[in-house]
């Protein structure tokens, strides 16, 4: 296993955020953690790297524990934030080269930018870059280490519909390869695709997990997207 999570809990003072979840992720697995904005995915996220506290009684990625390990994990795990801030006057290439100094062994990132569409936005600000190529950009960078395991938050957000399937494209080739993905997203075409089993949270708790298969059963719902509204408990607001 590359991630294992065993009863996972995050508390803020009073509020549970995350209660009690439980998951395991395999080489060239994609997992979806999906709910409502709210329903404990960061607070999940920040928790499993060590960012964030929080009792458990398993933890471990690549074999290794996220809060004693932390240099070996940083080594072979990627992160892309939804909001990734970058410096001013920092260009494309100075990004790359910057991540690039980071880390002992690294991607080939020429081949990266290309594969992502950034080859001749190398010299360009990143702040001029729109707001597509900024979200492909920190994907890169995220790919950059040449990880076992990659967090991707939101991954297509703003990009449209050519570069949301070049981008699927792109993983789903890595997952062939063996990377692992932990994504969240609130595109269900985007989970339908890439996506091998999901975990659905509302208010922290877990409400599913299994399969698209397992969850449209489960649901009894026709689609995706009606199974998650209904575990995510989202379908009173959309009647």
């Amino acid at each position: 296993m590359v991630l294992k999570v065993g009863n996972l809990s995050v508390t803020y003072g009073q509020k549970q955020a995350v209660d009690s979840i439980s998951f395991e992720v395999k080489p060239g697995q994609v997992f979806g953690l999906l709910g409502a904005n709210g329903a404990g995915k960061s607070s999940t996220i920040a928790a499993v790297l060590g960012i964030e506290k929080s009792t458990h009684e398993e933890l471990s990625i690549v074999g290794k524990s996220p809060l004693r390990n932390r240099k070996d994990i940083f080594e072979q795990v990627g992160v892309q934030f939804q909001e990734t801030n970058f410096q001013d006057k920092l260009t494309v290439s100075e990004a790359c080269e910057q991540w690039r100094s980071l880390y002992k062994k690294t991607a080939d990132v020429p081949a990266l930018l290309h594969t992502f569409g950034l080859a001749d936005k190398e010299k360009q600000l990143v702040k001029s870059l729109s707001g597509g190529e900024r979200q492909r950009l920190a994907v890169l960078l995220a790919l950059i280490p040449e990880p076992k395991l990659v967090f991707l938050d939101e991954l297509t957000t703003g990009l449209d519909t050519k570069a949301r399937r070049m981008l699927w494209k792109e993983l789903l080739t890595m997952k062939e390869n063996g990377l692992a993905i932990v994504l969240t997203s609130h595109y269900m075409d985007e989970v339908e695709v890439l996506c091998d089993e999901i975990l659905i949270l509302r208010e922290g708790q877990t409400t599913f997990h299994g399969t698209i298969q397992e969850v449209l059963v489960a649901s009894g719902q026709p689609t995706l997207e009606d199974a998650y509204l209904h575990f995510a408990g989202e379908e009173e607001y959309w009647g």
